[in-house]
């Protein structure tokens, strides 16, 4: 039976909400779908038509979502989304057990670029045993370090020099070069660290913080010819 209000709307407004509802489950569903090529779609509307019900499902989604694109598109649809609504839910996430989750967390608070969450990005964090999301803390502390705390962001980040492989170790020279001339004094004990790797890599560092256009594979490998040859890394200075 249907019931009608005074103005013979009321049953009208109850079927619009209740396939409202409808739609945001199926949108929701969507993100779980088998294919990736429906769960970038899927995000894609979300993110075209946000609202606050999307929030938990797109975060929740990040942690275990295994395409990047997909998870680029859901971090793109979580920045249509007001900050006060997505904050709470990516700093919650950094403190997951799953290594992705805290990744796709920091990633999604770099692209925000809101200043309230500098706070959450910990020493643990920009130290995190996990490559992947260290990469992120570090992508993220550079985007929302306030001013003046770059300094002691530096030094921080100057302790995981000679960490990882070229992508880990580009990605921290990135970070270290963005941060301007106050990396210079924290890159300078690692340059007489006893491991080759951290002088190498403090060496290479040094040299893209002077000569930007210079390629990060050139300078890690000019650096571990220097060292080899028990240069101290005062050349072109």
């Amino acid at each position: 039976m249907t019931v009608t209000g005074q103005d013979g709307n009321a049953s009208r407004g109850t079927e619009t909400e209740t396939a409202t509802d409808t739609d945001t489950a199926r949108a929701i569903g969507r993100l779980a779908d088998d294919r990736a090529s429906v769960r970038l779609r899927a995000a894609l509307a979300i993110g075209s038509a946000p609202d606050p019900r999307y929030v938990g499902p797109l975060v929740e989604r990040c942690a275990t979502e295994p395409e990047f694109f997909v998870r680029d598109m859901l971090t793109w649809a979580l920045n249509r989304h007001p900050a006060s609504l997505t904050l709470p839910a990516l700093l919650h996430e950094l403190r997951s057990e799953l290594p992705q989750a805290r990744s796709q967390a920091l990633h999604t608070l770099s692209k925000i670029g809101e200043p309230g969450a500098w706070p959450a990005i910990t020493r643990a964090l920009l130290t995190d045993a996990d490559d992947g999301v260290a990469r992120s803390a570090w992508r993220a502390a550079v985007v929302l370090v306030p001013e003046g705390g770059e300094s002691a962001l530096a030094t921080v980040l100057a302790t995981q020099l000679g960490r990882g492989g070229h992508e880990t170790q580009l990605s921290l020279s990135r970070a270290l070069v963005d941060l301007g001339e106050p990396v210079l004094s924290a890159l300078l004990p690692a340059r007489t660290a006893a491991d080759p790797a951290v002088r190498a890599h403090a060496l290479a560092t040094e040299k893209l913080l002077h000569d930007p256009d210079t390629g990060f594979t050139f300078a890690i490998e000019e650096a571990k010819r220097v060292v080899a040859l028990g240069g101290l890394g005062r050349e072109g200075h």
